[in-house]
């Protein structure tokens, strides 16, 4: 006679076997209840006696059982889902935006799906076209740069679209963000008020990069000193290019009294190589970053940099698609939250 834990296993196999894809029906054989019983213990497990819900819920695990969510969702058109791209993870600048973003939408009952589109924007096209046919609720993109196609695909799609960590009077749809080019201006004006007059730039080959260092090379002219030498490095950007960049500004320019640095980490691999040939900084080289990431106050000198409100540009742009969803006015569609330079020991 077959015993209960037989059962259970031809169970099992049975709802591995066919097309892979293990269904309610599947769940409810191996509980020993109807369909309907383990869709209520899954969608509302308090009103399902607890025995009960204790069995369905090892026949999930034995299955490995997830509901058809998207099939739940046809009906109130509402995937649950946010897709977010962000040009990379390796380094940690976006990540108080990410955090920011998981948090805001988790209290709102919807799950952020996380892409890597890379700088070049080759893959980014393929993200849109992966995540606008599985129709999220939502798209948080990074930078306003967008292939012709990619724009014309998340403008047909309907989608609430929020950009960020860049400027533009035309976005796709919502904004969030700041002026790059702006901060090369600022950073101009503050290092020349400080009386360097010899500056030099390593820099991210990336095109927000690309702004800062026009904004600061348009704001020294006007200010009578000549184009700076520049580093361009490959992004995401590492302590070896910084070092490596300084190397070669030192091997090639001229006198260098300041170094303006796309991201914070060139200007700890500045700082280290440096070090590495006898410079103090700033007494003979001074330092500026860009980020404000978490290691900046702590290294040595402490790195002067610009910071930026990560946290405010996520919760921003989660409050955008949130209110959209639920049909609300977002009142003005962009929103400049602006950054700040911090004054260290490196300048």
């Amino acid at each position: 006679m077959p015993t209960k834990s037989s059962n259970l296993k031809k169970a099992v196999r049975a709802a591995r076997r066919g097309t892979g894809d293990t269904t309610l029906s599947d769940v409810a054989r191996l509980a020993g209840v109807s369909a309907i019983t383990v869709s209520r213990a899954l969608k509302t497990p308090s009103i399902v006696a607890p025995a009960t819900l204790t069995r369905i819920q090892d026949a999930v695990t034995r299955t490995g059982y997830v509901p058809n969510l998207i099939a739940g969702g046809l009906a109130s058109n509402r995937s649950g889902l946010i897709a977010a791209l962000v040009p990379t993870i390796a380094g940690s600048v976006f990540l108080d935006t990410v955090q920011a973003l998981t948090d805001a939408f988790d209290e709102a009952g919807c799950q952020l799906m996380l892409g890597q589109s890379g700088y070049t924007g080759f893959r980014e096209d393929a993200l849109i076209n992966a995540i606008v046919g599985r129709r999220p609720d939502g798209i948080v993109l990074t930078g306003i740069m967008h292939s012709p196609e990619g724009r014309r695909r998340l403008l047909a799609s309907g989608i609430p679209v929020v950009e960020t960590w860049d400027l533009t009077p035309t976005p796709i749809d919502m904004l969030v963000g700041f002026s790059h080019e702006k901060v090369g201006m600022e950073v101009a004006d503050y290092l020349y008020a400080k009386g360097y007059r010899n500056p030099a730039i390593v820099t991210a080959d990336d095109y927000r990069a690309g702004l800062r260092r026009s904004g600061f090379e348009q704001r020294m002219r006007a200010l009578g000193v000549t184009d700076p030498p520049v580093r361009v490095v490959p992004a995401p950007t590492t302590l070896r290019h910084g070092r490596e960049g300084l190397s070669g500004l030192l091997a090639s320019a001229g006198t260098v009294d300041v170094v303006f640095c796309s991201s914070d980490v060139l200007a700890h691999g500045v700082i280290t190589e440096a070090h590495a040939r006898g410079l103090k900084v700033p007494g003979n080289l001074a330092v500026m970053g860009f980020g404000d990431l978490a290691f900046a106050p702590f290294i040595h000198p402490a790195l002067t940099t610009v910071h930026i409100d990560g946290v405010a540009i996520g919760r921003q742009a989660a409050r955008f698609i949130i209110d959209r969803i639920e049909g609300r006015d977002i009142g003005e569609r962009i929103r400049d939250i602006g950054f700040s330079i911090i004054s260290r020991e490196s300048v």
